[in-house]
């Protein structure tokens, strides 16, 4: 049985590196360029940002030689901005003596002063975030400046990209950090967040701020650090989730092995934002939110991409599974998270038609595989019985694992389709049944070839037995384990009693056979000593009850109520015979006794050892009633009776128990008959008796 599979419980799994903790390395962020990284690394003077004293005086040029510097500056643009930091570049193996100072500098730096570019450069490659600040104030001292007039344009540019080049290290130090948050201190991190922070109010406050009009400088905001971030998160996902999963369980499948590792790498890795990041990261940057989309986003493209091969049936179920049950319960809904996600509204792994098409595909498959197990279990079964293979034995009584077998079958298809949702559930417990009513039906008919040509075998009665008490299996899995409309259960189920009452008539057989000539010693002897044969049939079947023990009790009692009306009917038959014509009101009053007598017995043995049959205890005594009275009034009333408990007591019946009463006239038995073509109502519900007895 394929155990259902659950988020928290695959065995074998190895468990995911602890959550966001990516082996290996810093990695270069992916949003820093060659151009940006080599300004990062290079050298300014202590006057870089601060402008000369000519810069408000410069010569005049002629018209001619300043047009056309400044075509010279508009024709390279911003696209050269960072070249001011080539100048007097050392090799990154000479460090220069401003960052082998920098941290003594800053801290003699005077109060008011701002810091140089050497000095914020060094400040920046060593990690202090406290750079931001000044970086910022020399940005809006540039703006000033363009706002103010009086500088030139190539020497703003030129201070510009030096403000630039710095916000490269700065964004490379803070959204590194971001990158990787949990191996960075909480106070770091809050650093750079703060910083993230500030530059998102300044991408807002210039966005406000912008006017029409040409500037000096080139547009540089909004900076859109956040949306970086958010890109680093979405990376960080997809490296998180395709890491290849940890070696595989014996028996699981590559995409069984990916949804397990997809799925617990992103609960423990949501888990862990909510308890650590989440207290340090501002309301704003919706860190769960941005985590969250970046995960599913990942983890939906898997499985869609997945979705468009054609999947193995295995496969199938546990997409479905994972995408209807597991992710949704196990992840999305998990304790820790459920709180955290109800607002950021993730959707469904697949689109509806995805999910529509593999449930079909679903369905079918499974119902095909239920169809197919069933009928092998019923081969196996078939083969034992023909092989003269003994049943096994439980509690005394003949055992049969077929009835299990088939019924964990159907229980597996249902339950598998239940833990998708309770919806599949449904839909396939229709298609099931359809599967199990024609499965019974190949039951009853490989059974009644087996009744008709393995009867010399040793062990036939055995697993006659055995196949008797399978039904008992069934009628409980049907009536108790599926509740169903009220029609249905008698449709499913005929074949059941079909198969139950031809194996209980086969083993009464041979017991039937002993009693068909002490039956006929009625006849024979004139009813001369009812009593004393009688007798000698109860002790026949007595002595056969014990090869029925091993059968069910219900079933027992079932075989002992066909004794009891078995016993009932073939009485009657011998009074039906015309064999008997008593002229003397003492003489039918005399017979009308020893059936009686006989009736009680009958109802005595065959309660005692089981027999449900009540309604055949009025059976014979009525008989004697109707034998024993005289008056043709008192005569029809009790015929009349004895309509309601046994509507198909026919006239041809009523004439031949009358014929014994060889004293009533003509006239008085056709008046007796007549009361029979009146409907009087049938006491429900009614059985057969006289139905089966034939009356010439």
């Amino acid at each position: 049985m394929l155990k259902t599979m659950t988020f928290q419980g695959f065995p074998g799994q190895q468990p995911v590196p602890g959550a966001l903790d990516f082996p290996g390395g810093p990695q270069k962020l992916p949003f820093t360029s060659e151009a940006e990284s080599e300004a990062s690394m290079s050298e300014a003077s202590s006057e870089d940002l601060v402008p000369p004293l000519e810069a408000n005086e410069a010569p005049d040029r002629d018209g001619e030689e300043a047009a056309k510097k400044k075509k010279k500056k508009k024709s390279k643009g911003l696209a050269n901005m960072l070249s001011v930091f080539t100048k007097a570049r050392k090799k990154k193996s000479q460090p220069s003596s401003a960052e082998t100072e920098g941290d003594s500098e800053s801290q003699s730096r005077p109060a008011g002063r701002l810091p140089t570019v050497e000095e914020l450069k060094a400040d920046l490659e060593r990690g202090r975030l406290e750079a931001a600040g000044p970086l910022l104030a020399l940005e809006r001292e540039l703006q000033a400046a363009v706002t103010a007039g009086g500088v030139r344009e190539e020497e703003l540019l030129r201070r510009q990209s030096k403000v630039e080049a710095l916000y490269v290290l700065l964004r490379d130090q803070v959204l590194g950090l971001l990158r990787r948050p949990l191996e960075a201190a909480p106070e770091r991190l809050r650093q750079a967040l703060a910083v993230l922070a500030e530059q998102e109010r300044e991408d807002r406050a210039a966005a406000a701020a912008a006017g029409p009009g040409p500037s000096a400088l080139a547009a540089t905001r909004p900076r859109r650090w956040l949306q970086l971030w958010r890109r680093g998160v979405a990376q960080v996902a997809e490296e998180r989730l395709g890491q290849r999963p940890a070696a595989a369980a014996e028996g699981r499948t590559e995409a069984e092995r990916a949804f397990l590792h997809m799925g617990r790498t992103m609960k423990e890795d949501l888990e862990a934002v909510v308890e650590r990041l989440k207290p340090l990261f501002p309301a704003e940057f919706a860190v769960v939110a941005a985590y969250a989309q970046s995960y599913h986003a990942h983890f939906a493209a898997q499985l869609a991409d997945l979705a468009q091969f054609e999947l193995s049936e295995r496969d199938t179920y546990v997409l479905l599974l994972w995408v209807q049950n597991l992710y949704p319960n196990d992840i999305i809904n998990s304790p820790k998270l459920a709180g955290e996600l109800q607002g950021v509204r993730l959707g469904s792994l697949l689109s509806s038609k995805q999910i529509r098409l593999l449930e079909a595909t679903f369905l079918s498959n499974e119902v095909a595989s239920v169809k197919e197990l069933m009928a092998r279990a019923l081969e196996l079964e078939s083969q034992r019985w023909t092989q003269d293979v003994a049943p096994q034995r439980l509690d005394g009584r003949c055992h049969s694992e077929l009835a299990i077998d088939v019924i964990q079958i159907i229980s597996q298809g249902q339950a598998k389709a239940e833990n998708i949702t309770l919806d599949l559930g449904t839909q396939i417990k229709h298609m099931l049944l359809v599967e199990l009513a024609a499965f019974l039906r190949s039951y009853q008919r490989a059974f009644d070839e087996f009744l008709e040509r393995c009867k010399q075998l040793r062990n036939y009665r055995a697993n006659v037995i055995a196949n008797i008490n399978n039904c008992l299996s069934f009628r409980m899995f049907v009536d108790q384990k599926w509740q169903m409309p009220q029609d249905l259960p008698s449709h499913l189920l005929s074949p059941l009693n079909e198969l139950k009452t031809h194996g209980i008539d086969t083993l009464l057989q041979n017991l039937f056979g002993v009693l068909k000539p002490l039956f006929k010693r009625f006849t024979q002897t004139r009813w001369a000593a009812p009593a004393q044969t009688l007798e000698e049939i109860i002790s026949a079947v007595g002595e056969r009850l014990p090869e029925f023990s091993e059968l069910q009790d219900c079933f027992r009692e079932e075989l002992m109520e066909v004794v009891h009306l078995h016993l009932v009917k073939e009485y009657i038959i011998r009074l039906s015979k015309r064999r008997l014509v008593l002229k003397t009101a003492e003489q039918q009053q005399q017979l009308a006794g020893h059936i009686l007598a006989n009736a009680d017995l009958i109802q005595r043995f065959c309660a005692q050892n089981g027999s449900p049959a009540t309604w055949l205890h009025r059976a014979l005594p009525t008989l004697a009633e109707i034998i024993r009275l005289q008056d043709p009034s008192a005569i029809k009333i009790e015929v009349a009776t004895y309509a309601t408990w046994y509507p198909d007591f026919s006239k041809g019946h009523l004439s031949a128990i009358l014929a014994i009463k060889g004293n009533l006239s003509n006239s008085a038995v056709r008046s007796i008959r007549s009361i029979l073509d009146i409907n009087t109502g049938a006491h429900e519900p009614s059985k057969s008796l006289f139905s089966l007895i034939k009356v010439g």
